[in-house]
């Protein structure tokens, strides 16, 4: 692992010649253009996979009231599921999964002119899924999967039982998790005879895709300055949580994910970092 701050990184920067610092951007778009060329072969071969038929009748609770998973498409055919880190009895949702709800509104109006349904889905109660989302602003659907199998049976809320075990079956494999809710992001379709497929979800790290300020971070020079090897995410706050515009929070010491997520002083990040 690379030690180095960011800090250290720009003091020591190498300046060049702009003929130079061409032929270095040349050479790095060169890079650039094999990762997009990759990212499109890898998204062909997400599209090919095989998909599995989704046989239980879920039922959720919405603002409107009781609503099946079919009820869920709005009239779509493609649905996406953000699985947000939102246990029953907690006192807040997870900072992590906050910071990727906080990307969602703007993209809502455009998934659904593709034929995309987009919402967010938690285990803890409606009462207080509303109260939070209230809190924060979101206008995006969020609906209550307290009482289904739903979150079980995609992989991102496990039973006390298997978690006090240690290890928990999480992003496609067997290992240890620092909470009973986890993060996810899971894609459905529905065909013209209403049957419904899951045909993707995704996990961990994975769920990047819908952190678009990651993306942005990225590409300047301090990049995503993240230090903490056990939460990387520990500087993430709730969007009304944040220290005013221009100073840099102390970084919380997240002993506990799902202590954060409940609500305590601390904010840090409650997404397993190496999932």
């Amino acid at each position: 692992m690379n030690t180095a701050t960011a800090s250290e990184t720009l003091v020591n920067h190498s300046v060049v010649s702009k003929d130079r610092w061409i032929a270095e951007r040349k050479t790095l778009l060169a890079h650039e253009k094999e990762l997009s060329r990759l990212h499109d072969q890898i998204a062909r071969e997400r599209r090919a996979l095989p998909w599995e038929r989704v046989n239980k009748d879920y039922v959720f609770d919405a603002p409107e009231g009781r609503r099946k998973l079919a009820d869920l498409f709005e009239g779509r055919r493609q649905l996406l599921v953000q699985h947000f880190m939102f246990g029953p009895g907690w006192e807040q949702g997870c900072p992590s999964c906050s910071y990727m709800a906080d990307h969602t509104g703007g993209m809502k109006v455009h998934l659904e002119h593709r034929d995309v349904t987009m919402l967010v889905v938690s285990r803890a109660t409606l009462v207080e899924i509303e109260r939070f989302r209230q809190r924060m602003g979101w206008q995006f659907k969020w609906v209550s999967s307290n009482g289904s199998d739903f979150n079980y049976d995609f992989g991102v809320s496990f039973a006390p039982e298997d978690h006090a075990k240690g290890k928990v079956d999480y992003n496609y494999r067997v290992g240890p998790f620092p909470s009973e809710e986890a993060p996810g992001v899971s894609v459905f379709y529905k065909n013209d005879a209403g049957e419904i497929f899951h045909t993707y979800s995704t996990y961990g790290r994975g769920v990047e895709v819908m952190m678009g300020t990651y993306n942005m971070l990225d590409l300047t020079p301090k990049g995503r300055d993240e230090h903490n090897p056990n939460y990387t995410m520990d500087w993430v706050r709730h969007h009304d949580r944040y220290e005013p515009t221009g100073t840099v929070p102390v970084a919380a010491n997240a002993t506990s994910a799902s202590a954060s997520a409940k609500g305590s002083a601390a904010s840090g990040s409650c997404c397993h970092p190496d999932a």
